[in-house]
């Protein structure tokens, strides 16, 4: 867990009780043997998590820290080493695994992600820990705990194989030690789409303390209540999390407005006698006595928290997202936008699939249309898996604007699933086309352009590909960003519409395999295409892109560098064109 500075009064509390080095256990009651179902995991129908499992993932990562200089830092040998291992146990499980470099980290290094592929895809809840320590120790409790509780249940989870009702995705972050850097720089990659698949995010740091408490984030949200309901039923009477609070990768999720929750067993702050009198342990004494120490080691966790934290965990899975095989489908309209003139139509397509179960009926139907302007599918229903053509039909009348129509889709098992569509409709008339980015050449200053200071420039360094100015963003061998965008208007009822730019990349990377440095390209909050160290090549090459989806909206075009600390890559960018048609 990252670290908080402490207020006067609390780093006092720690240092007169800093004598106190010998800690019971957490409670007396014994750590249930590694074969047994708990009896409250018995009852809630969700699977016994054998702590044996668990702690031998913890021998683990103390073993990768002993032979990496004694730590599992993000960014070090360690660190690697760690997500080597994650990332080989759930690859052999079935799961789909992906590496993110967080280019912004404290330390470069990287996120695991991992997908199980059962569920819908827009139905996503998520389960994360942070892997990494800090450099004072091997970091077993903080957080070995979390990640080898969450690495665990991911493996039960591919073995039993269940029918999913919701699509889960499990996350091991880096950098959390350095201000929570690598789950604040995966929410930023999420588009709002994205973030809206996420229906709640659970986080689990330090959940192995060896003067452990009970503590749950938000404790009375909905998003808490399996968590809750699983250690009420063992009679553990949990407390809010207070002492974590904003400290833990469940911080920029909540700043994004996703729902979440988590286990904690607490940290430097010390157990009150009311908390010995019901969990046990020793009252005044710290939670986890080697919190960021070098004695953070296998001896430093309590096997009983640990046990009970990983079976919550279980049964959080599987309340929120293991169901039967009642039938589901997905449905999904692309494009997701479009105009049409009065007097006009214009068509989309409405695809489904099915998720769960076997294929059913789907009946389709849509709302949020103006009057003047109707909506027909062809077939009006389809059978999960099969798709329609949406016509929308707009009359000499319709009223002129932007509106969002909700298609529904209704199923025979008693599902309904939906998807939005912008549609704007426009006056008669025709195209009003033409090149519709200005200065797109940046012969003629910097309007309307709005870019990082030296960006337009006629540095010779870097020839234009035409004229004497072009945009040449990055270029410096340090960590940097820098931005190029302009706002754009683009007409309705035109046939095409071509968004156009030459790009030369240039760099001193030597890797021809791993992504140093990106140049990322944007129409609104949509990501047309990324670019990197490994595109470099002499010249400029065109890039094109068909943008009918954004007919009759004003958007911004953007263009974001980002560098890391050495080797400079050159992203230089001249003769941008929007062609309307």
């Amino acid at each position: 867990m990252k670290r908080r500075m402490l207020t006067a009064g609390l780093a006092l509390a720690v240092l007169t009780g800093a004598a106190a080095t010998t800690v019971a256990p957490a409670s007396a009651a014994p750590a249930p043997s590694a074969g047994v179902r708990a009896p409250a995991a018995q009852s809630l129908a969700a699977p016994d998590i054998a702590v044996a499992n668990v702690q031998a993932h913890l021998t683990q990562f103390q073993t990768i820290a002993t032979q990496n200089g004694g730590n599992r830092r993000a960014g070090s040998a360690g660190y690697t080493a760690s997500v080597a291992y994650v990332k080989t146990k759930l690859q052999a499980a079935g799961y789909t695994v992906t590496e993110q470099v967080c280019t912004d980290c404290t330390y470069r290094s990287n996120n695991l992600i991992a997908e199980w592929p059962g569920g819908p895809a827009d139905q996503v809840v998520m389960f994360g820990a942070h892997l990494d320590g800090v450099s004072a120790g091997p970091g077993i409790n903080d957080n070995a705990t979390g990640s080898s509780a969450l690495l665990e249940n991911a493996l039960v989870l591919a073995r039993q194989n269940p029918t999913m009702t919701k699509r889960v995705r499990f996350a091991w972050w880096t950098d959390e030690e350095q201000g929570l850097n690598g789950s604040d720089f995966y929410v930023r990659s999420l588009s709002s789409t994205q973030r809206g698949y996420v229906k709640g995010y659970y986080n689990f740091d330090m959940i192995g303390s060896v003067n452990g408490g009970y503590f749950i984030n938000r404790i009375t949200s909905a998003t808490a209540a399996p968590l809750k309901a699983y250690w009420d039923s063992l009679n553990i009477q949990p407390e809010e999390n207070v002492e974590g609070q904003g400290r833990s990768d469940d911080y920029p999720f909540a700043q994004a407005g996703i729902q979440t929750s988590g286990y904690a067993s607490g940290a430097s702050a010390r157990k009150t006698s009311t908390q010995a009198a019901k969990w046990g342990g020793t009252s005044g004494s710290a939670y986890d006595p080697c919190y960021h120490r070098s004695c953070d080691t296998t001896a430093n966790v309590s096997a009983t928290v640990l046990n009970r934290s990983a079976d919550g965990i279980a049964y959080a899975i599987w309340q929120t997202a293991v169901g039967s095989a009642t039938n589901d489908f997905s449905l999904a309209v692309g494009p997701t936008s479009g105009s049409v003139q009065r007097g006009a139509s214009t068509t989309a397509t409405v695809s489904t699939a099915t998720t769960a179960g076997t294929a059913q009926t789907v009946a389709l139907s849509a709302t949020g249309a103006p009057a003047g302007v109707t909506v027909s599918f062809s077939p009006s229903s389809v059978t999960s898996g099969g798709s329609a053509t949406m016509t929308l039909s707009a009359s000499a009348s319709a009223p002129l604007g932007t509106y969002t129509v909700t298609v529904t889709g209704a199923g025979s098992g008693g599902v309904s699933r939906s998807a939005s569509y912008t549609l704007t409709v426009g006056g008669s008339g025709g195209c009003a086309g033409g090149q519709l980015i200005g200065n797109g050449g940046f012969e003629s200053g910097s309007s309307p352009w709005t870019a990082s200071s030296g960006v337009i420039t006629n540095d010779a360094a870097q020839p234009a590909r035409s004229g004497s100015y072009k945009a040449w963003l990055l270029g410096y061998g340090s960590t940097r960003t820098e931005t190029l965008s302009q706002s754009v208007t683009i007409p309705a009822g035109c046939a095409s519409y071509t968004l156009s730019f030459w790009l030369h990349v240039d760099t001193a990377e030597t890797t021809t395999s791993r992504v140093y440095d990106r140049l990322v390209v944007q129409v609104g909050s949509a990501t047309l295409a990324t670019y990197s160290n490994l595109n470099a090549a002499a010249g400029y090459t065109q890039r094109s892109f068909n943008v009918a989806g954004y007919a009759g909206q004003t958007v911004t075009l953007k263009f974001t560098g980002t560098e890391d600390a050495s080797l400079q890559t050159s992203f230089v960018v001249d003769d941008v064109t929007l062609q309307a048609s």
